[in-house]
């Protein structure tokens, strides 16, 4: 008896000491990692930012969709995905075209049962571990499909598992975005709290309220199927978006992507340590995408594609042309005030939208680059505004066949720089890249000049945005094309626009800085970036698009003003031969320089047409550059007659009625 008291008696003192231990020394620390709980941060995505005209005129908008959502508890198991999945199941119906056979085999194994049952037919599966045994039963049932076969209800249940499962943990993800029935949200609804995670939100997608045609502008936005572009999915993570975030695909929503997306909400979940949900607190309600105004009129913008596209179809719609582009730019400032263009499918003859064509479509031109051919020999020395006159002629290099000018096949006549942009002459231009590259022209010899003529000629054109890239506020921009040097002959075709090709928006660029006296203005689309005020209306601006120039051309006055008189004669000169007739009624009057270049498609010769033209023309306010690759011999008026409905639709649209 007395041994067993004081064997007590020293566990009770024992446990004493223990609980000494436990509450008072340590009492604190137990009790913190009783009531300790996991912190974690829920996102939801906000409205993104839409897209404005110049007047304030709604381009892009978002159209807001019922939507049933899921957000993943951290603690969720396959088996509770799998439960919730199969109730959700019952009440809403999703699209299968995408579920995969994956897919359905892990919704099939998701049921215990199942699982259980395929396990026992693989040999020597209770030595494996569980990840092998599952890797195991996935190819068995890749070797008897008749094992999972599902019913469309069981797929539509699959399908519903995959896009939970696929969820990050407490992030919101959509099961279905669009197309929600009243009958789906209602029963959805009743049944929630049989389905942790589940709830009805709002989604958004994008619309265009004045035409879809403008999407080839602004570019679009993946959705909650695709995801992430796969191309950039690394680097999207890095900036904190989910894979299946909506984001810019292409164009102005690819370049603003970060001003248009808007900033999450976020919630800060806390869980105990059972992994039960304590506490959820908004800590930041999201923000709304910020707007953005462009500098293209939304109504001018329709009359242009429309007159672009009509006007291709009637004259300039040939089995080899590839399509038409215009931009009308302020060269001043370089706002871009439309941007039409249509694409031609060679095969089917299907002409489509392509306004962004004018960036990344590269085009031999034609005469109109022969403005920066003559300020580059003016620049040079070669000649001078008071002594210029040169003797237009067929040029003959041994070895090849005659150029000459498309007015003058045979004779020998005397011109002047301005004469020679007025009636377009190829001759001149070929002896000023002659003279620039220190050759004397001697009649059927060969033709002596160093390659360097090439980087010289280019030199001069890169100072006014040919062969360069003009810098517009939209990804995708190209250099255009610039030929090799090997054939030294091909730098007089170079010297009159029948070689390089340069894209649409840098014909734009180049007019603009003759149109201004030698300021190479920056191109722009994105006029503000604006807010949003709580009745939904545009908000503050948040910053705006200050005019950037690019680089100074360091002509004289005299210099630039034999260029931009050559240019005035090309609409309002005397000669017979002047190529801008068709522009000498138009009021405010302009100047321009129109091209044709011959090209090839295959074996087959064809011509691209172009034009640009600039007015008033004693105080430029709106350039216009337009090309037609690929075209017939009978289209030939096609680029006139589009830059004149253009120029006239600018000032009753743009501008005014009464013109300037």
């Amino acid at each position: 008896m007395n041994f067993l008291l004081w064997t007590v008696g020293i566990l009770l003192l024992i446990l004493t000491a223990r609980l000494f231990y436990l509450q008072v020394l340590n009492g604190d620390s137990y009790k913190a990692e009783v009531n300790r709980s996991d912190t974690t941060t829920e996102t939801n995505s906000v409205q993104r930012g839409m897209i404005y005209d110049s007047t304030g005129k709604v381009l892009v908008g978002n159209q807001a969709h019922q939507a049933v959502t899921y957000t993943k508890d951290s603690s969720a198991t396959t088996a509770d995905i799998y439960k919730t999945a199969k109730i959700l199941g019952k009440y809403l119906t999703v699209s299968t075209a995408k579920l995969t056979k994956r897919e359905q085999k892990d919704y099939f194994l998701a049921d215990s049962s199942n699982l259980k049952k395929m396990i026992k037919k693989i040999p020597g599966a209770s030595k494996l571990s569980d990840s092998d045994q599952y890797t195991k039963v996935i190819d068995y049932l890749g070797k008897h499909p008749s094992e999972y076969k599902l019913s469309d209800a069981q797929k539509n249940k699959a399908m519903i598992y995959a896009s939970m499962s696929g969820a990050y943990s407490l992030s919101t993800t959509y099961i279905k975005e669009t197309g929600v029935t009243s009958k789906e949200i209602a029963e959805v609804g009743e049944h929630l709290n049989e389905m942790t995670g589940v709830k009805v939100g709002t989604s958004w997608s994008r619309n265009y309220p004045s035409g879809s045609a403008i999407q080839s502008l602004t570019g679009s936005v993946s959705n909650q199927k695709t995801g992430l572009p796969s191309d950039e999915v690394n680097m999207l993570l890095s900036e904190g978006y989910s894979r299946n975030d909506s984001v810019g695909q292409s164009y102005l929503e690819k370049e603003y992507q970060s001003t248009l997306a808007g900033s999450k909400s976020q919630t800060e979940v806390s869980s105990s340590s059972s992994k039960q949900i304590t506490k959820a607190v908004t800590k930041y309600a999201g923000k709304k995408g910020d707007n953005l105004v462009l500098t293209i009129n939304a109504k001018f913008q329709k009359q242009v594609q429309k007159i672009v596209k009509s006007d291709y179809s009637s004259f300039g719609g040939n089995g080899n042309s590839t399509g038409a582009y215009a931009v009308v730019m302020n060269p001043n400032t370089g706002a871009i005030y439309a941007m039409g263009g249509v694409d031609r499918d060679l095969k089917t003859g299907k002409i489509t939208s392509d306004q962004i064509g004018s960036i990344n479509h590269p085009i031999v031109m034609g005469s109109v680059v022969k403005g920066a051919t003559v300020l580059g020999a003016l620049m040079d020395g070669v000649i001078t505004p008071s002594s210029n006159t040169l003797n237009d002629q067929p040029i003959k290099v041994a070895g090849t066949a005659s150029k000459s000018s498309w007015w003058n096949r045979t004779g020998s006549v005397p011109i002047t720089a301005e004469e020679a942009l007025e009636v377009s002459s190829n001759s001149y231009m070929m002896q000023l890249a002659m003279k620039e590259a220190g050759t004397k022209y001697v009649a059927g010899s060969s033709l002596n000049m160093p390659t360097s003529i090439f980087s010289k000629l280019r030199g001069y054109f890169n100072q006014f945005g040919l062969g360069v890239k003009t810098g517009i506020d939209l990804p995708g921009e190209t250099t255009g094309y610039t030929g090799p040097t090997n054939v030294i002959g091909k730098a007089l075709d170079l010297a009159y626009g029948n070689y390089d090709s340069y894209t649409v928006m840098q014909l734009a660029q180049y007019a603009s800085t003759i149109a201004n006296g030698g300021y190479r203005m920056k191109p722009y689309v994105v006029q503000q970036v604006r807010g949003t005020n709580k009745d939904g209306s545009l908000g503050k601006v948040e910053s705006t698009t200050q005019p950037t120039i690019l680089n100074t051309i360091n002509a004289t006055q005299a210099q630039w003003k034999v260029v931009r008189s050559g240019m005035n004669m090309v609409v309002h000169g005397s000669s017979a031969y002047k190529t801008g007739s068709a522009f000498s009624s138009l009021s405010p009057s302009v100047s321009a320089k129109t091209g044709t270049a011959e090209t090839f498609r295959g074996t087959t010769s064809t011509l691209t047409h172009s034009v640009i033209m600039f007015g008033p023309s004693s105080d430029p306010q709106v350039v216009i550059a337009i090309a037609v690759p690929g075209a017939s011999t009978s289209s030939a008026a096609v680029s006139s007659t589009m830059g004149k409905e253009i120029y006239e639709a600018y000032w009753k649209t743009v501008q005014s009625s009464s013109g300037y």
